[in-house]
């Protein structure tokens, strides 16, 4: 019987206060204090720095020589450098993997099916986790290696944007009938429809909540 690996105590602290932080538990700003999360996850502090450095790494939390650590504040300048990026990328990529793949595609079964987990989720960690599942399944075809990984780093810190724009504007259920219309036009054959519905998807929630973004 193949053994089961079992995470490291960082693995496991890592995990626990990368959840608490994406569902808004931990919240941006927020000092995170190396001996209350130790006693609180029950490890001493050194897994506990290694997590914090790993975050700090993905840009869910900030390290200061002075105040120590804390949950990355988000702000107009993080919203636009994140959502930048997607906006240049992420319809294109769409693009490419909607003409390569086709109408049918287990990539497309796998968006609707997070569509449906994000209808039934009972809370905001759940319907994040299903925001993320969705848009990756959308992209994750198009045949560009390099495109895929850096949208998946990007997945954190739009994971920080939107926990944080949820918590005092629960505009899901808006974006939810956006999402469902681009894989509508993704499974009629129409992979530019789709990729300019993503773009206007991607630019009106941070243009609604942060401000307006560039206009190529």
């Amino acid at each position: 019987m193949p053994s089961v690996a079992v995470p490291s105590r960082t693995e496991a602290v890592l995990d626990a206060v990368k959840h608490a932080i994406l569902t808004g538990r931990l919240t941006p700003g927020q000092p995170l204090i190396e001996t209350e999360l130790a006693a609180q996850l029950g490890v001493s502090k050194t897994p506990v720095r290694e997590a914090l450095k790993t975050l700090a790494g993905a840009g869910l939390v900030t390290m200061s020589p002075y105040k120590g650590a804390s949950v990355r504040t988000v702000d107009d300048k993080l919203a636009h450098s994140v959502y930048d990026i997607r906006i240049l990328l992420e319809p294109e990529a769409v693009r490419r993997a909607a003409g390569s793949c086709g109408s049918t595609s287990a990539w497309w079964d796998a968006a609707g099916s997070a569509l449906d987990a994000a209808d039934r989720a009972a809370d905001r960690a759940e319907r994040q986790q299903a925001n993320r599942e969705f848009h990756r399944a959308l992209y994750a075809g198009c045949g560009n290696d390099l495109m895929v990984g850096i949208l998946d780093g990007l997945r954190d810190q739009t994971a920080l944007v939107s926990t944080a724009v949820w918590t005092r504007n629960a505009s899901w259920e808006q974006e939810a009938g956006e999402h469902r219309a681009i894989l509508d036009a993704i499974r009629a054959g129409r992979a530019d429809v789709a990729a300019t519905l993503l773009e206007e998807h991607i630019r009106a929630f941070v243009d609604r909540n942060f401000g307006a973004t560039a206009t190529p």
